[in-house]
């Protein structure tokens, strides 16, 4: 079979993790069967149209190094394919179905819609839906309220009887009856647009799309899709519906379970090929162990019959996971270049010298590039403001503390010609004179000079701050202490 496939977002919204997940499966599955990925931007729905959701998706699609096959433009790059530019083709499509008796025109007037709707909300009716009011009208109703409305809509003929029925690749048989299909949709607008079950089935069409692999929640839609196939005389392509992606409580993935948009997830510093590694784990899986894979070996590995039914659980410390295995495979070229805009946004200002020197006690501890700036803040400025109880240890009061701070003071002359054993065994030694444990003399230590209890490496940042500079801090920190003592 000539595997032809496709992703087709709609320009309202930014791009979010289903629907990217949605396009990578797509996309794998071409790539794996040596098919086509086709692009098409469904841009009907003019009144929602949105320039920078256009542009989102263009941004997206570089950002992951996703790139689509074809488009109407055969001559040199490529553009996606779009709805609003094909309008013609629909209107016939929907004309050939009046004329095999499969659609109708409807005359009915948003007011006569407006009060059947809220006569069925008011349990008045046993009809749910459009009340087939013009689905049988006679030849001289027809041109008597066409002089009316000469723009009426059309609606497809929902067969009375009988089921639609496909097999899907990761479902198996699926079957729904035709009285539960919504009766009579509309296909073509007042507006002569399509709507997007028209506009789907017509471009599929036309467009030789051999496989639809998209998520569950348009698992609906399919019968009526079938029912269209079937009106029009064409052949189906094999469907293939997506295991959804939840968030931990099991509801639907929304904002209210962090980022969803791509775009977020790129501000918040999340490297491409880490996104396209951990989402490809979402509803499949190579084998029962491996979990790291590049976009080259997705595209040959991808096989969808390895694809779960069950819903995927996004798993935003998974994510962080991955993303901090793949800063620490960056090289320092491309790890300076991709912190530097963080820093840059937190008015951190560094040499070059400077941040090569502090990568390797940043590269460690980074899940996220928009660590950087709080990770290496305290190197390139002042410490972050602190509350004073930051420096008290669990168990220890403010006095043993501050015998803590002075007994560090002395350790530091000279820390940056020893090696971190060497160092660790004097804090150690030190601890031990304080009978106290070695965490309760770094502690301190640590906010003193970073301003924070989580920071890289404390020797490694000692070393690269200055011993002088180092000093100043626990200075300040004794300071701080003393002054909750009433000492001067």
């Amino acid at each position: 079979m000539n595997v032809r496939v496709r992703y087709a977002p709609s320009p309202t919204g930014l791009q979010h993790i289903g629907g990217i997940r949605t396009a990578l499966f797509n996309y794998l599955f071409a790539r794996s069967l040596g098919g086509k990925f086709i692009l098409r931007i469904e841009d009907t729905d003019r009144e929602r149209f949105d320039p920078t959701a256009l542009q989102d998706i263009y941004d997206s699609f570089s950002w992951l190094g996703i790139h689509w096959d074809e488009g109407p433009n055969q001559e040199g790059p490529h553009s996606p394919y779009f709805q609003s530019e094909r309008q013609p083709s629909y209107e016939a499509a929907a004309h050939a179905l009046i004329e095999t008796g499969h659609a109708y025109e409807c005359f009915c007037t948003a007011d006569r819609l407006e009060t059947m709707r809220a006569e069925q909300t008011q349990g008045k009716s046993s009809v749910v839906g459009y009340d087939r009011r013009c689905r049988d009208l006679s030849k001289e109703d027809r041109e008597r309220l066409r002089s009316e409305n000469p723009h009426p809509v059309v609606r497809f003929k929902t067969p009375l009887e009988g089921d639609a029925v496909f097999e899907d690749l990761l479902l198996g048989r699926v079957k729904r009856k035709n009285k539960d299909i919504s009766p009579d949709p509309v296909l073509l607008k007042s507006d002569r647009f399509p709507t997007y079950h028209l506009a789907n089935v017509v471009d599929d069409h036309t467009m030789e799309i051999s496989h639809v692999l998209r998520a569950q929640e348009w698992l609906p839609s399919t019968a009526l899709h079938i029912l269209l196939y079937r009106a029009f005389g064409w052949e189906t392509p094999v469907f293939c519906h997506l295991p959804m992606v939840m968030g931990k409580d099991g509801q639907k993935l929304s904002k209210r379970h962090g980022a969803t948009s791509l775009i977020e997830f790129r501000r918040r510093g999340y490297l491409p090929e880490a996104v396209i590694n951990y989402v490809a784990l979402l509803g499949w899986a190579y084998d029962d162990s491996r979990e790291f894979f590049t976009l080259d070996e997705l595209e040959t590995l991808f096989d969808a019959n390895k694809l779960n039914k069950a819903p995927s659980v996004f798993d935003y410390t998974k994510l962080d996971w991955f993303n901090g295995n793949y800063i620490r495979d960056c090289d320092d070229t491309r790890l300076l270049h991709l912190i530097t805009p963080f820093l840059e946004e937190a008015g951190i200002r560094a040499t070059g010298e400077q941040l090569k020197q502090a990568l390797p006690l940043i590269r460690e501890r980074m899940k996220r590039l928009e660590e950087a700036p709080q990770l290496l803040g305290f190197l390139l400025g002042d410490p972050a403001e602190y509350p004073t109880e930051d420096l008290i240890p669990k168990k220890m009061d403010v006095a043993a503390t501050v015998e803590v701070l002075e007994g560090v003071l002395g350790l530091l002359e000279g820390l940056s010609s020893r090696s971190d054993e060497e160092n660790e065994e004097r804090f150690r030694l030190l601890a031990e004179q304080l009978e106290t444990k070695l965490g309760n003399v770094l502690m301190p230590l640590r906010v003193a000079v970073t301003g924070s209890k989580v920071s890289p490496p404390l020797f490694g940042s000692i070393k690269l701050l200055g011993e002088d500079k180092a000093r100043v801090r626990v200075g300040v920190a004794l300071q701080k202490l003393k002054s909750t003592l009433g000492e001067e």
